[in-house]
């Protein structure tokens, strides 16, 4: 008789007689729970990072962002972080609420000022606050999803989020007030940082803005 014919004839048994015969399950289940299914795709046809245009790993070329929620306490609240990647300049998007209807309304929202040049496309990760990526893609601004479990493929967002938290902690309710939040992304952008030459982000967003407009 093979082991798997005894199992199969211990997990049918109710639990009662096990007890009544002093059978003892190393593992403490009363039932065998098989494999697990697979999961369902939490994206439905997502491009992924493998996708986007030759010209987003170089940098060179501005306009690619990377994106990603920011979640407050008990993960009732939430703030979306919009890195662009030549820049490292940092929007914070107001949310109130974390379903994707409010999340895409809002960056279509926070982006839509923006020259084409400057928004090019956006990075993401898998979760379903993107779900409707395909509403933002048809406002000119293509969505591409870095892989499962892949944070080092937003890294730009990533590091930007650690700041981020300097000023919306963990454990704390994150607030939807636009002129609040705008005020922490606005110190955030004037850090001199080390990649620009000790020159801010703010500076380096604006003379993006600046090439273009001298190109229109």
């Amino acid at each position: 008789m093979s082991h798997e014919a005894i199992y199969q004839w211990v997990y049918a048994q109710p639990v009662a007689t096990l007890r009544r015969e002093l059978i003892a399950l190393r593992t403490g289940r009363t039932r065998r729970t098989g494999p697990r299914p697979a999961p369902a795709p939490r994206i439905k046809e997502p491009r992924y990072l493998d996708e986007r245009p030759d010209d987003v790993a170089g940098r060179a070329v501005p306009g690619h962002w990377e994106g990603d929620l920011v979640i407050g306490k008990a993960g009732k609240s939430a703030v979306a972080t919009l890195v662009e990647r030549t820049s490292r300049f940092l929007i914070l998007v107001p949310l109130t609420g974390r379903d994707s209807l409010t999340v895409t309304q809002a960056i279509i929202s926070a982006v839509g000022d923006l020259p084409a040049t400057i928004k090019r496309s956006l990075t993401w990760d898998c979760g379903t606050e993107m779900a409707l990526h395909k509403e933002v893609t048809a406002t000119g601004l293509p969505v591409y999803f870095a892989h499962p479990h892949s944070p080092w493929e937003r890294g730009s967002n990533e590091n930007l989020n650690r700041i981020v938290r300097e000023f919306l902690p963990k454990g704390v309710t994150i607030p939807s007030d636009p002129t609040y939040l705008a005020a922490i992304a606005a110190e955030i952008n004037d850090r001199p940082r080390k990649i620009h030459d000790w020159r801010k982000p703010s500076e380096v967003f604006t003379e993006l803005l600046e090439a273009d407009a001298s190109t229109v």
